[in-house]
């Protein structure tokens, strides 16, 4: 077995058992600093009222029952009291989820449902379907940012119990669609996301003097574990913003002078084209990290030179946290992942044999180190497909290690859609279509797009006439924005393996060949 060697973990750190310890760990050296900041409001929370907020949020939950084995959902765009129901959920015992604000009612029923959640935290925006979706899925209580959830932070309650063992307890439960294209809640421990985290700044090299927008939803790995628990860890200022538009992700860098962030392929192509970059001054920023989807080197080098900092690409998934091998903003190795994060081993498989492949050979990569899940949850089969034995985790991804030791992603195993950064399974979308009466079969594939990166298309089989539009306004009614069809083709028959699986990458070369 050939893998690509460690890189040294660095010097010891003062250990602490559980995300929220790390998060509030220089909270009363730098009690006056903002520790979050809304980047359109100019709310502030400092580090001092961060460890209070964290605390008095744990007792409050610990007073109406709330601990070990219950599940806290936020249904909410990235604001700066996030942090505060997230890891008092945490510092409570707890475990906490997050959800995509442009989920349906339906989707977001479903997964409170899956997630067992107890308690739902929400913004007045949102709370209309949030609330409708808690009563569908079960969920006992809807607190409000602002409202409700304040109340929390205004009053005393008795001290949270500290909890034995947390280290292995979940500390997460961030949602990936894995290889079934089907959502699956995925268990982060503590010790896991601490271990990544600390893997990640050692690497990034965050710092007390940094303040890191995210843009990245906190309800996904790379906007929860990374900028912001991360920022946290560091000491740094995390600014937040709702959504990304592009003039105001610009205005927040120029105005907050933001040295760090991390984005989707399609922003860094926006930085290195728009003309409207050129109209804000981005002298702050040290590096942009990317993330989500391969970006090609000419784009990433386009970037660093249009606004004079380091572009750097990471390899990750949710299974892993957030972070596998990560590009050394100071020398890049452009089109490239970067190298494995510290303690991380990573390996090229032949997908068909099992065999390990040599340097710049292409397989599948398999990874394993501290920050992998525990598994997915109430899915022991899934699991044990993706996490084997003994302790590899399969990623679905193809790619090569090159003889230093540079990984580079080339293509996937897995045909999850990734539009804009979000993971658009295509399995939930054939099965919506068939439920649709003039549709037989379907089979929904991505197409290449200059701006979202890939966008998913059906290719469909009718019972009866029907025209394209009506297909895509069935779906577009049902699903969250980002997993709209971009477009409909009818097609005589879905091409099938002899056990009947839809054999998607026919389609899929068909879409991605020159028009």
């Amino acid at each position: 077995m050939s893998a690509v060697p460690t890189v040294p973990a660095g010097p010891p750190e003062v250990e602490v058992a559980a995300v929220h310890q790390l998060v509030l760990r220089h909270a009363a050296r730098l009690a006056g600093k903002p520790a979050l900041l809304d980047a359109a409001t100019g709310d502030v929370i400092t580090y001092a009222a961060l460890a209070r907020g964290v605390e008095r949020v744990a007792a409050a939950l610990a007073a109406r029952g709330f601990g070990p084995g219950d599940v806290l959902a936020v249904h909410s765009t990235n604001r700066p009291d996030y942090a505060l129901a997230v890891y008092g959920a945490m510092a409570a015992g707890g475990t906490a989820t997050g959800s995509d604000p442009s989920l349906t009612v339906a989707e977001l029923a479903t997964r409170l449902a899956d997630a067992g959640a107890r308690l739902l935290v929400t913004e007045a925006p949102l709370l209309e379907p949030a609330a409708e979706a808690a009563r569908r899925a079960g969920v006992e209580e809807v607190l409000v940012f602002g409202g409700t959830f304040g109340a929390l932070v205004e009053h005393d309650h008795p001290p949270a119990t500290a909890v034995a063992g947390q280290d292995r307890a979940v500390a997460a439960l961030p949602y990936s669609s894995g290889t079934s294209g089907l959502a699956k809640g995925v268990e982060l421990t503590h010790a896991a996301v601490v271990a990544n985290v600390r893997q990640a700044l050692a690497v990034l090299d965050f710092t007390e003097d940094d303040v890191v927008l995210a843009v990245a939803p906190f309800c996904h790995v790379i906007g929860l574990n990374l900028l912001m628990t991360g920022g946290l860890a560091a000491g740094a200022t995390v600014v937040t913003l709702p959504r990304f538009d592009l003039e105001p992700f610009l205005r927040a860098i120029q105005d907050r002078r933001v040295t760090l962030t991390i984005v989707v392929p399609p922003v860094v192509r926006a930085l290195a084209g728009h003309p409207l970059v050129d109209r804000f001054d981005l002298s702050s920023l040290r590096n942009v990290g990317v993330g989500a989807a391969p970006l090609d080197a000419a784009t990433e080098q386009r970037c660093a030179q249009r606004l004079g900092c380091g572009v750097s690409q990471g390899l990750g998934m949710t299974e892993t946290t957030a972070l596998i091998a990560v590009g050394d903003p100071r020398a890049p190795r452009r089109g490239s992942v970067g190298r494995p994060l510290p303690g991380t081993e990573v390996r090229v498989v032949d997908p068909g044999t099992g065999a390990d492949l040599g340097p710049g050979r292409t397989g599948e990569l398999w990874v394993r180190g501290p920050q992998l899940m525990r598994g997915y949850r109430g899915r022991p089969q899934e699991t044990a497909a993706t996490l084997d034995a003994d302790g590899w985790l399969h990623t679905g991804d193809l790619g090569h290690v090159d003889d230093d030791g540079h990984v580079y992603v080339v293509d996937r195993l897995k045909e999850l859609i990734k539009y804009r950064g979000q993971q658009v399974p295509p399995a939930e979308l054939e099965q919506l279509l068939c439920t649709h009466p003039a549709v037989a079969d379907a089979v929904v594939v991505p197409r290449p797009d200059p701006d979202a990166g890939e966008v998913p298309v059906a290719h469909v089989v009718l019972r009866s006439p029907v025209d394209a539009e009506e297909l895509l306004r069935y779906v577009a009614e049902r699903v969250a924005p980002f997993k709209r069809l971009a477009a409909v083709t009818v097609i005589p028959a879905v091409p099938r393996s002899p056990t009947g699986k839809p054999l998607r990458r026919l389609l899929a070369e068909a879409e991605r060949a020159p028009r």
